[in-house]
Protein backbone atom coordinates (compact mmCIF):
# COMPACT_ATOMS: atom_id res chain seq x y z
CA UNK A 1 0.00 0.00 0.00
CA UNK A 2 1.68 3.40 -1.24
CA UNK A 3 2.01 5.95 1.33
CA UNK A 4 -0.39 8.95 1.72
CA UNK A 5 0.56 11.85 -0.35
CA UNK A 6 2.15 9.63 -2.67
CA UNK A 7 -0.44 9.72 -5.26
CA UNK A 8 -0.77 13.53 -4.64
CA UNK A 9 2.91 13.57 -5.29
CA UNK A 10 2.90 11.40 -8.33
CA UNK A 11 0.22 13.33 -9.88
CA UNK A 12 1.94 16.40 -9.57
CA UNK A 13 5.08 15.35 -10.89
CA UNK A 14 3.08 14.42 -14.04
CA UNK A 15 0.44 17.57 -14.26
CA UNK A 16 -0.84 16.41 -17.42
CA UNK A 17 -2.43 12.72 -16.75
CA UNK A 18 -5.89 13.91 -16.34
CA UNK A 19 -5.91 15.17 -19.77
CA UNK A 20 -3.64 13.54 -21.51
CA UNK A 21 -6.40 10.87 -23.61
CA UNK A 22 -8.36 14.06 -24.89
CA UNK A 23 -6.82 14.69 -27.88
CA UNK A 24 -6.69 11.53 -29.17
CA UNK A 25 -11.04 11.07 -27.87
CA UNK A 26 -11.48 14.78 -29.63
CA UNK A 27 -9.76 13.54 -33.08
CA UNK A 28 -12.01 10.44 -32.97
CA UNK A 29 -15.02 12.13 -32.41
CA UNK A 30 -14.15 14.44 -35.36
CA UNK A 31 -13.29 11.48 -38.04
CA UNK A 32 -17.05 10.25 -36.84
CA UNK A 33 -18.80 13.69 -37.19
CA UNK A 34 -17.04 13.33 -40.71
CA UNK A 35 -18.64 10.10 -41.41
CA UNK A 36 -22.22 10.42 -39.86
CA UNK A 37 -22.24 14.08 -42.25
CA UNK A 38 -22.02 12.08 -45.34
CA UNK A 39 -24.03 9.10 -44.02
CA UNK A 40 -26.86 11.72 -42.83
CA UNK A 41 -26.30 13.85 -45.90
CA UNK A 42 -27.14 9.98 -47.84
CA UNK A 43 -29.97 9.15 -45.87
CA UNK A 44 -31.47 12.65 -45.32
CA UNK A 45 -29.55 15.32 -47.53
CA UNK A 46 -28.47 18.21 -46.23
CA UNK A 47 -30.50 18.26 -42.79
CA UNK A 48 -29.10 14.85 -42.27
CA UNK A 49 -25.68 16.07 -42.87
CA UNK A 50 -26.13 18.83 -40.19
CA UNK A 51 -27.87 16.71 -37.75
CA UNK A 52 -25.60 13.91 -37.91
CA UNK A 53 -22.52 15.98 -37.33
CA UNK A 54 -24.18 18.13 -34.60
CA UNK A 55 -25.14 15.56 -32.70
CA UNK A 56 -21.49 14.03 -32.43
CA UNK A 57 -20.34 17.56 -31.94
CA UNK A 58 -22.73 18.07 -29.16
CA UNK A 59 -21.11 14.51 -27.60
CA UNK A 60 -17.72 15.73 -28.28
CA UNK A 61 -18.01 19.08 -26.75
CA UNK A 62 -20.39 17.35 -23.38
CA UNK A 63 -17.31 14.63 -22.42
CA UNK A 64 -15.00 17.58 -23.23
CA UNK A 65 -16.35 19.42 -20.91
CA UNK A 66 -17.00 16.55 -18.18
CA UNK A 67 -13.22 15.68 -18.35
CA UNK A 68 -11.73 19.10 -18.09
CA UNK A 69 -14.26 19.83 -15.07
CA UNK A 70 -13.39 16.81 -13.27
CA UNK A 71 -9.61 17.71 -13.83
CA UNK A 72 -10.03 20.73 -12.64
CA UNK A 73 -11.67 19.53 -8.88
CA UNK A 74 -9.45 16.20 -8.51
CA UNK A 75 -6.45 18.64 -9.07
CA UNK A 76 -7.87 20.60 -6.26
CA UNK A 77 -9.20 17.98 -4.33
CA UNK A 78 -10.32 14.83 -4.72
CA UNK A 79 -13.48 14.88 -3.01
CA UNK A 80 -14.45 18.07 -5.27
CA UNK A 81 -14.92 15.09 -8.39
CA UNK A 82 -18.37 13.66 -7.05
CA UNK A 83 -19.87 17.00 -6.44
CA UNK A 84 -18.71 18.39 -9.92
CA UNK A 85 -19.11 15.25 -11.36
CA UNK A 86 -22.89 15.00 -10.56
CA UNK A 87 -23.49 18.98 -10.89
CA UNK A 88 -21.93 18.81 -14.58
CA UNK A 89 -23.75 15.74 -15.63
CA UNK A 90 -27.34 17.52 -14.18
CA UNK A 91 -26.46 20.91 -16.00
CA UNK A 92 -25.75 18.91 -19.08
CA UNK A 93 -28.49 16.64 -19.23
CA UNK A 94 -31.05 19.36 -18.20
CA UNK A 95 -29.80 21.71 -20.83
CA UNK A 96 -29.29 19.07 -23.68
CA UNK A 97 -33.20 17.93 -22.60
CA UNK A 98 -34.29 21.25 -23.27
CA UNK A 99 -32.62 21.88 -26.61
CA UNK A 100 -33.80 18.15 -27.61
CA UNK A 101 -37.40 19.41 -26.88
CA UNK A 102 -36.86 23.19 -28.41
CA UNK A 103 -35.79 21.24 -31.60
CA UNK A 104 -38.62 19.07 -32.14
CA UNK A 105 -40.87 21.46 -31.61
CA UNK A 106 -39.78 23.06 -34.78
CA UNK A 107 -40.14 19.60 -37.05
CA UNK A 108 -36.44 19.97 -38.00
CA UNK A 109 -36.03 17.18 -40.45
CA UNK A 110 -32.59 17.03 -38.85
CA UNK A 111 -33.49 15.49 -35.83
CA UNK A 112 -33.47 11.90 -35.85
CA UNK A 113 -29.60 12.05 -37.22
CA UNK A 114 -29.23 14.54 -34.95
CA UNK A 115 -30.18 11.74 -31.85
CA UNK A 116 -28.49 9.03 -33.84
CA UNK A 117 -24.93 11.23 -34.24
CA UNK A 118 -25.07 11.94 -29.92
CA UNK A 119 -25.40 7.99 -29.92
CA UNK A 120 -22.63 7.53 -32.38
CA UNK A 121 -20.44 9.88 -30.87
CA UNK A 122 -21.27 8.09 -27.73
CA UNK A 123 -20.00 4.95 -29.07
CA UNK A 124 -17.11 5.78 -30.65
CA UNK A 125 -16.21 8.48 -27.66
CA UNK A 126 -16.45 5.43 -25.11
CA UNK A 127 -14.89 2.93 -27.60
CA UNK A 128 -11.69 4.96 -28.16
CA UNK A 129 -11.29 6.08 -24.37
CA UNK A 130 -11.50 1.99 -23.24
CA UNK A 131 -9.08 1.45 -26.45
CA UNK A 132 -6.28 4.30 -25.05
CA UNK A 133 -6.93 2.69 -21.26
CA UNK A 134 -5.98 -0.47 -22.35
CA UNK A 135 -3.39 0.33 -24.76
CA UNK A 136 -1.74 3.81 -23.95
CA UNK A 137 -2.44 4.51 -20.25
CA UNK A 138 -1.67 0.68 -19.23
CA UNK A 139 2.01 0.72 -20.54
CA UNK A 140 2.46 4.50 -19.28
CA UNK A 141 1.52 2.70 -15.75
CA UNK A 142 3.42 -0.63 -16.12
CA UNK A 143 7.00 1.42 -16.31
Amino acid sequence: MAEPGTRAAEAAADRGWRLRHLPVLVSASVLMAAVAAVAGGVTRGADGALGAAAGVAVTAVSYSLTTVVLAWADARDPQLVLPFGLGVYIAKMTLLGGVMVLVASTGWPGLVPFALGIAAGVVVWTGVHIWWLATVHSRRVAR
